[in-house]
């Protein structure tokens, strides 16, 4: 038994935790628990917990269904809104064959091995995610446009019963978890907020992510709102992205900071930024995995609808910020289109192999883009080999189907129900009548 796993088992012991919520991903990114009995805990480190995986999207068929997850004593934490006293805490879960064997389809693994492939070349992936969200009054009603808590604007202090306080008590839970934050502020929406976690390795990162969302959630329930992390929600405002400032070390140092060279970008960034524009069509259906992911993308303020970069450029996918001269350590990018419905370990695993094949294949980064791109013409920017990225969860599943990439990268078992499961939310979505035809065309048709 290693000095972690001895920890977590004391510490149960010391704090009374009375429940142990074992979490894992569905291939979606949805959050999955199984509680079990502290007495129940060392039986499960040494030998994992049994389920049945073809109830789970994406894990498994009927006829293979047996599961084991074995939950990783690294991620154990307490849930501070459960109480102090007979308290419950939580640990993510790696999934397992009965063989032991990983289960391919367990998103946390197919991150896993993506980090892997970078170790292997040296590197480690660090990614920096900022969560947009929106707040909403209860009930909200489906099929109704939902009412924000207020009317703020970006960076609007609000009164103490909005954002301003939900924030505080959110943010106070996360660092009782461990989970450092930032940043965090009003956003451009109505009732739209943002809360930026501090700077990470990639699986700690989309492990912290999945648990922001619980502590959203359970938050936003204590204060009678709803949160939500739908791309788009509401028609005539901001979409919400989970913006993501990413980059690699070699040992403790940067590898995308040179100080002779233009922007301070290493020639390991410049390739890296290269890969993701190549790639960054074909991994959209993960990265914006929704149909309504793409009303934030085709139509939304201030989304990166264009492939390109440039530098300190809010109008380009991926943005080299501008930082302090003595600080080079701090050298990163920023990709801008991933939404804060993706499901992070896919979302990660997939910008990390397109920046890598940019690497191994010395992909040329094109010109950077100067100009606000948005208030380009069509000819203008296909003058500049400007392109757009998807502009509809349809287009997105077509350019994956043939990537090698992605393929690759997700394993067969996830590629492929990945692909089925888009397609199938992509044909019920055009089957709709929605209330705009009813209303447009019933009345004269």
């Amino acid at each position: 038994m290693d000095k972690q796993t001895e920890f977590v088992l004391r510490a149960m012991e010391e704090r009374d935790v009375r429940f142990v919520r074992l979490w894992f991903t569905d291939v979606l990114g949805f959050l999955k628990s199984v509680a079990i009995a502290p007495a129940e805990l060392e039986g499960a480190f040494a030998e994992g917990i049994g389920f049945d995986g073809s109830a789970i999207q994406g894990f498994a068929r009927v006829y293979e269904a047996d599961m084991v997850a074995h939950p990783d004593p690294s991620t154990f934490q307490l849930l501070p809104w459960r109480g102090t006293t007979q308290g419950t805490a939580r640990m993510f879960c790696d999934i397992r064959l009965p063989d032991g064997s990983p289960a391919f389809a367990d998103p946390r693994y197919v991150l896993k091995r993506a980090l892997r492939k970078a170790a292997d070349m040296g590197f480690t992936f660090y990614t920096h995610p900022e969560i947009e969200f929106y707040l909403f009054k209860e009930p909200v009603v489906p099929g109704e446009p939902p009412v924000p808590v207020d009317q703020g604007g970006y960076f609007d202090h609000t009164t103490a019963n909005a954002g301003t306080d939900f924030r505080r008590h959110a943010i106070t839970l996360l660092e009782q978890m461990g989970i450092s934050v930032e940043f965090s502020h009003h956003e451009g929406g109505p009732g739209q907020q943002e809360i930026d976690l501090r700077y990470a390795d990639a699986l700690m990162t989309a492990d912290n992510i999945m648990t922001f969302r619980v502590v959203i959630k359970e938050v936003a329930a204590t204060k009678n709102m709803f949160a939500s992390f739908m791309p788009k929600p509401l028609e005539n405002h901001p979409g919400s992205g989970m913006h993501t400032h990413v980059s690699l070390f070699e040992g403790d140092a940067t590898a995308f900071y040179d100080a002779s060279a233009e922007y301070n970008l290493s020639k390991i960034g410049r390739q890296f930024i290269a890969g993701l524009l190549r790639h960054a069509a074909e991994i959209s259906a993960v990265t914006n995995q929704f149909v309504n992911s793409y009303k934030r993308l085709a139509v939304g303020s201030e989304a990166p609808r264009y492939i390109c970069w440039g530098q300190n450029n809010r109008s380009a996918l991926v943005r080299v910020p501008m930082f302090k001269p003595t600080k080079g350590a701090s050298a990163r990018v920023e990709l801008r289109s991933i939404d804060s419905a993706a499901n992070p370990y896919l979302a990660y695993a997939l910008v990390l192999s397109a920046g890598l094949a940019g690497i191994e294949n010395e992909y040329e980064l094109p010109e950077g883009a100067e100009d606000d791109v948005w208030s380009l013409s069509e000819r203008q920017r296909q003058s500049l080999g400007i392109k757009p990225l998807p502009r509809s969860l349809d287009t997105a599943i077509t350019l994956m189907e043939n990537s090698e990439l992605a393929a690759e990268t997700l394993g067969e078992h996830v590629f492929d129900f990945v692909l089925r499961n888009k397609r199938a939310e992509y044909e019920a979505y055009r089957q709709q009548v929605t209330p705009w035809e009813l209303r447009t065309l019933l009345p004269s048709l």
